[in-house]
């Protein structure tokens, strides 16, 4: 559900009045294109905190669900560039949607300024502990799948997420044949696992952290080159399931509307560097996101990472034969 009335869709895009004083002198919108409880969500809300404190104005969290996160970075790519309306975007809404929407009405890199990245996200494969007492190691899950095509299923985000997308991966790499089940959002996913009316789910570590924490869920393997410190002694999908080489992670960054100013992105990245390496937030990224801190890393470098994935993921959706009207 959105936090804020549709009726307010108009007051985003509106420009601000004229000669406002130095930057910021109002409150600023911080989008999420996700449900309440999705990492983006979780990763908005705990960001804003210290950058009110930082920017000396309140970061107000929007989320503006919908369309794979398209009707959230639609809003900001239509806004005024004068840094009042911003998005927490990932490499799904910025560089996924790039190839697996038919059309979009904005353009993923030319319509957005990238201001700073957050961090890599990593997957874990888990399944339900108490209704797939069978699934104890990713030997057990290639072994049900390779018996009879379709007869494991996974639960995905929707559609060409990168929960989807980590499956047919996965799947490919396996030379397997899984059920794809997609569900609107992260909290639906996770839902039909812990139900046991799906098999698996390569869910983001953060949102699975407590599921795992409580024994509700089993994590039998991270996406990631090596280990998450939010799981330890969880093993690699390279290492359980005895396929070299598999990574599949995504990333959350900071973006804003093209043509935003400098001196205004490099505040805001500025401000970002401060509170992502500070001791307090690297460390509540590490343990409860499975997200290891970023490097400090310019705009610049941010864009490149954004163009260079938009190439890079437009080969996994199109291996996928994932499509969005």
């Amino acid at each position: 559900m959105h936090r804020r009335s549709l009726f307010a869709l108009p007051l985003l895009a509106a420009p601000a009045l004229a000669q406002e004083g130095p930057w910021p002198s109002r409150p600023i919108t911080l989008l999420s294109g996700f449900p309440n409880g999705a990492g983006t969500d979780i990763y908005s809300r705990r960001l804003a905190e210290p950058l009110t404190r930082l920017l000396g104005q309140p970061i107000i969290v929007d989320n503006r669900t919908g369309a794979g996160g398209n009707i959230a970075s639609d809003l900001v790519a239509k806004a005024r560039p004068d840094g009042y309306l911003l998005l927490l975007g990932t490499a799904g809404t910025h560089a996924i949607n790039q190839t697996l929407y038919r059309s979009l009405p904005f353009h993923v890199v030319n319509d957005f300024t990238p201001i700073a990245h957050l961090g890599d996200v990593p997957n874990v494969l888990t399944t339900s502990l108490p209704r797939r007492p069978q699934f104890l190691n990713c030997a057990d899950v290639l072994a049900a799948a390779r018996a009879r095509p379709q007869a494991v299923s996974y639960a995905s985000t929707g559609n060409g997420a990168s929960t989807h997308l980590a499956g047919a991966q996965f799947a490919a790499a396996a030379n397997i044949d899984l059920l794809h089940v997609p569900y609107r959002g992260q909290p639906g996913a996770q839902g039909a696992v812990l139900a046991g009316d799906v098999d698996i789910f390569f869910n983001q570590v953060g949102p699975a952290l407590g599921a795992v924490q409580g024994g509700q869920t089993r994590a039998i393997a991270v996406t990631t080159a090596g280990p998450v410190a939010a799981l330890p002694g969880v093993p690699t999908v390279a290492e359980a399931c005895g396929l070299p080489g598999f990574v599949s992670t995504t990333w959350y960054g900071l973006l804003g509307p093209a043509g935003m100013a400098p001196a205004i992105v490099a505040r805001i990245n500025d401000a970002v560097q401060q509170v992502i390496t500070s001791a307090e937030f690297a460390q509540w990224l590490t343990n409860t996101q499975g997200i290891a801190p970023p490097p400090v890393t310019t705009p610049e470098a941010f864009g490149a990472i954004l163009r260079r994935d938009v190439a890079s993921w437009a080969e996994v959706v199109r291996r996928s034969g994932a499509t969005v009207d």
